[in-house]
């Protein structure tokens, strides 16, 4: 089946398998009046193209990803869960509720102190916060107000490189020698054991880089330093990524990139640094 991701200019960035019945007929716009931005069989890269483009037009981001869509599209959402104005119960036990809460991604309900939604950051917040209810070890649940507040201070909807695998430079013994690890290493490690080189790509990779640069430029623009550096290690480590995925490393195409402007002469104008 192949996915188009399609802009019409200043209304939306959206997803469809049928642009005659989607674009056309519902929406009313015709070739001529949108572009496509991409097409492709991966439904997956679609619709992480999807988030990216509506950031970088500036369009209101979708809650839930096109392929989460189209997962729960034929599956009901019946986790009959029990809000009151303090909890929300769950009908399982801890040690089972993450499955249960994935299988429900965009399942949203209100509370006492705002409207919440299941996606992978909110499960991430309710499985480090949930408890296990003291009337039925067979029931959990988490606070309401916590819950929301979380909401009301994060993004649910974007999921971060994780700067925590940027540990310090470490040493590790092997074969009785002692290995210095970069953290471009540790990068790779981390990316391996999440199997991110067996069934990542390097267009979804580039697609991620792209939102990256966008979050550090709103960072730069809020003048938010602590934004600011997480967005550039955010880039580095996407980076490091790329290049494994396009069968180079890192360090060897800083390598390449500082051969290539160590000699070079110029001149600063408006900002910027441009050869001669």
């Amino acid at each position: 089946m192949t996915y188009y991701l399609y802009h019409i200019p200043g209304k939306k960035v959206g997803v469809t398998t049928n642009l005659e019945e989607r674009v056309h007929k519902q929406q009313g716009y015709y070739p001529g009046e949108y572009e496509i931005i991409e097409q492709s069989d991966d439904i997956e890269f679609i619709s992480e193209g999807e988030r990216i483009m509506q950031k970088c037009y500036g369009y209101r981001v979708d809650d839930v990803l096109y392929s989460e869509l189209m997962i729960n599209k034929n599956k009901d959402l019946n986790m009959n869960i029990n809000v009151t104005e303090q909890t929300t119960t769950f009908p399982y036990p801890v040690n089972k509720l993450k499955g249960h809460l994935v299988d429900n991604i965009g399942m949203n309900w209100n509370t006492e102190f705002g409207s919440v939604q299941l996606t992978h950051a909110s499960i991430a917040w309710i499985m480090e916060n949930v408890k296990e209810s003291m009337y039925n070890k067979t029931r959990s649940y988490v606070y309401n107000k916590a819950f929301a507040r979380w909401f009301d201070n994060n993004d649910p909807y974007r999921s971060k490189t994780l700067t925590g695998a940027l540990a310090p430079t470490t040493s590790v013994r092997q074969n009785g020698i002692n290995i210095e690890k970069t953290h471009f290493d540790l990068i790779r490690e981390w990316a391996s054991k999440r199997g991110l080189y067996t069934k990542g790509d390097p267009k979804t990779q580039a697609l991620k880089l792209v939102e990256e640069v966008g979050e550090t430029c709103k960072a730069i623009l809020k003048n938010d330093y602590a934004e600011i550096e997480d967005g550039i290690g955010d880039c580095v480590v996407v980076l490091t990524n790329l290049a494994h995925l396009c069968n180079t490393d890192i360090e060897h195409c800083i390598e390449l990139a500082y051969n290539e402007i160590k000699d070079r002469k110029g001149k600063m104008s408006n900002g910027t640094f441009k050869k001669d």
